[in-house]
């Protein structure tokens, strides 16, 4: 009878657990070893076959099982869609190898060396042939979850998965009715087409209906575990691993979990702090040194290792060679795919209870599990850094004069506050630094004016935490509201300003008011006003009205790469309407930047031809306009009527309107009335006009 284990306390379990997952990074970064072999080393440790401190109970069972579907969703959520479509054929192309290769070596050495018959082989093949992305956190730590080897990895994972599912799945219907059933095989393959048709219709639908219905960032991650689990849930039901149902929510999910979004931040924060560690420490826990160490054992684990390291190195290389990777990107293929855990625990699993596998190949197994899983990680972290550094010096050299971007956010109303901050967020500068700076302009000191400054600026900090980024509070006592703006904007040397759009109070009130014609008259600096009804995310197009003339503007790259960032972080489409002359540069600039956009053009050369078109921006589009200040290239007489037009057919859509940064000095703000009451870019009094012309008379006479 096994030791009872040295705690039990359910708190204290809980308290080692996070002891662990705190100091296992800590210690093996000194000597330069990834921290997720530390999580498997340390649960070897305390586990029941080291020095049972703690028990593998149900509870490292439900946590374990946890963490990994959430590492998988994960790993779909966080996977770069254009480029993963870019990447498909030779995802598939890898993926055929590396099911194909390690089956065929599994087959023919089990039949060879350990002298097992045909069924028992090719279950044997269908463990080396699954995979499990354990070493994508490190990948997704170096920030090469774009590369190349990293998306073939991800598409080679997904074929590997479920065609060692179906030889298994074959292998056991051999076993159990002594004959293949290929109306089983057809049946399972006729459920997966229904489960897979099933979550691409309902997912996305269900998923935006609650995104627009309830915006606490809470419920939201609820929502988003509630789906991810009935889809693992479900692909168990129709007899598949729950990994893929996971993984499957994941790539659907990703069109509506923005990368800088407060909700993605949460579902990192959470998996990578608690559910993925524990998911490591239990692996760890299952692992036997003692039974291990036999020499039966050893000589049959051996050959079991040689063909899975094999078996994935091979088609990592000939993927390498065929594509020109390079040995870095080799390097990450083969890390990515070589760690063998779950799903190879699975198939032995079922074969040692239907009595086709004995104890040795079971205890080989975990082996195996122990060795990829501590290799894995170390060959992705070596190779990584390689990579990284590639993808560096590969960046155009045009990104650099924006390397440094400063947004000043104007916020007035606390309720308006968090939208402005995600959507600068959303547009911020991803190759290099970028500052947020969150400014509130008063023109009194009574109490109620410093508390409204408090808690506008207060939330302006929440909201850009939320989203892992650091917001700079600024409060400033000046004249007006525009004079702060422009001061702050001098002395700060800001970028771009985002405010949020003016509304209506009356009927002789202009649509964006008097202080953003008072903004553009102070500041050649770039303007964004978005308005938008419904969160971003659910966003499904964005609809831009280019004007002729705009590629002259000084800032018409930097519109083109924010909103390209914007189409980016949404993984929606953008269209550009625009005259013909316009398109190749917009071209150009998406291409120099390399965002990854999908982008089309439809040619439209003045607002006449764009008014049919007006019917077509659906409910859910973001219509983007692109102004132009007075007196600049693109501006001709129909930008005069931009307003009039806006509300008359867009006053329910949600809108964006830009205007790019031009040359030239800022015009003085001078005022000769009234600070106090009037902003300063109001019309001056006539009484001096006219007290100089009264002058110029009396000296005539």
């Amino acid at each position: 009878m096994p030791a009872a284990p040295l705690i039990t306390n359910p708190v204290a379990i809980f308290s080692v657990v996070l002891v662990i997952i705190l100091l296992a990074p800590l210690l093996l970064s000194r000597l330069k070893v990834p921290h997720i072999v530390g999580m498997i080393v340390a649960g070897v440790v305390v586990g029941p076959y080291g020095f049972n401190v703690l028990d593998n109970d149900s509870s490292f069972a439900i946590f374990g099982q946890v963490g990994l579907l959430y590492l998988m969703f994960l790993a779909g959520l966080e996977i770069d869609m254009y480029h993963l479509r870019l990447n498909l054929r030779r995802g598939l192309l890898f993926g055929v190898l590396t099911l194909l290769l390690p089956l065929v070596l599994g087959v023919v050495s089990s039949i060879v060396l350990l002298r097992l018959d045909v069924a028992t082989s090719l279950l044997l093949g269908a463990m080396y042939a699954s995979h499990t992305l354990i070493s994508y956190p490190v990948a997704a730590r170096f920030g090469i979850t774009k590369a190349a080897p990293v998306l073939v990895a991800i598409v080679g994972t997904i074929i590997a998965v479920a065609g060692a599912l179906l030889v298994m799945a074959g292998v056991v219907s051999v076993c159990r009715d002594g004959e293949f059933d290929a109306l089983s095989m057809l049946g399972l393959l006729a459920r997966i087409a229904v489960w897979t048709a099933v979550l691409l219709y309902s997912l996305p639908r269900l998923t935006r209906r609650f995104f627009k219905s309830y915006g606490d960032k809470v419920m939201q991650y609820v929502f988003v575990m509630v789906l991810v689990f009935l889809s693992a849930w479900s692909a168990q039901l129709i007899g598949l691993e729950g990994v893929l149902g996971a993984f499957a929510a994941g790539l659907i999910l990703n069109r509506y979990v923005p990368a800088a979004s407060p909700l993605m931040n949460s579902i990192e924060f959470v998996g990578n702090a608690l559910f993925i560690p524990y998911f490591l420490i239990s692996v760890g826990m299952m692992i036997n040194v003692g039974v291990l160490l036999n020499a039966d054992t050893l000589a049959v684990a051996g050959i079991m290792l040689v063909v899975a390291l094999a078996g994935k190195w091979l088609p990592a290389y000939i993927t390498r060679r065929v594509y020109g990777y390079g040995a870095a990107g080799g390097s990450v293929l083969f890390g990515l795919t070589c760690a063998h855990t779950a799903v190879a625990l699975a198939v032995v699993t079922v074969g040692y209870n239907m009595g086709l596998l004995d104890v040795r190949v079971l205890n080989s197994t975990v082996l195996v599990i122990l060795v990829t899983c501590a290799i894995a990680p170390v060959i992705t972290a070596r190779a990584a850094a390689r990579v990284k550094i590639a993808m560096l010096e590969e960046e155009d050299a045009t990104d650099r004069p924006l390397r440094h971007n400063r947004t000043l956010i104007p916020v007035a109303n606390p309720l308006t506050v968090p939208s402005l901050v995600e959507m600068a967020v959303l547009m911020r500068n991803d190759r290099g630094s970028h500052e947020f700076m969150a400014l509130h302009v008063r023109a009194d000191n009574d109490p109620q004016s410093k508390r409204l400054s408090a808690v506008a600026l207060d939330t302006a900090c929440r909201a850009g935490a939320a989203m892992d980024q650091h917001v700079e509070p600024l409060e400033r006592y000046d004249l007006n509201a525009i004079t702060g703006m422009v001061n702050v904007i001098e002395e700060r040397d800001i970028s771009e300003v985002i405010l949020g759009m003016h509304r209506r109070v009356g009927v002789i009130d202009s649509f964006f008011g008097s202080k953003v014609d008072q903004l553009l008259r102070a500041t050649n600096r770039m303007v964004i006003i978005p308005r938008c009804y419904i969160p971003a995310n659910t966003l499904t197009r964005i609809v831009v009205r280019v004007p002729a003339g705009a590629q002259y503007e000084t800032g018409f790259s930097r519109w083109v790469r924010c909103l390209a960032r914007l189409t980016h972080q949404l993984g929606c489409r953008i269209i550009f309407c625009c005259p013909g002359a316009v398109q190749p540069l917009i071209r150009g600039v998406l291409y120099q930047a390399n965002y990854g956009v999908r982008c089309e053009f439809r040619t439209a050369e003045t607002w006449d031809d764009f008014i049919p078109m007006a019917g077509r921006v659906l409910p859910d589009d973001l219509f983007v306009v692109i102004g132009a200040r007075a007196n600049s290239v693109s501006h001709d007489s129909d930008m005069v009527h931009l307003p009039e037009f806006l509300q008359r057919y867009f006053a329910s859509n949600n809108l964006m309107v830009i205007y790019p940064e031009q040359f030239g000095e800022a015009p003085a703000l001078t005022s000769f009335v009234d600070p106090m009451w009037s902003d300063a870019g109001s019309s001056p009094s006539a009484i001096p006009g006219r007290l100089r012309r009264l002058l110029r008379r009396l000296r005539r006479k």
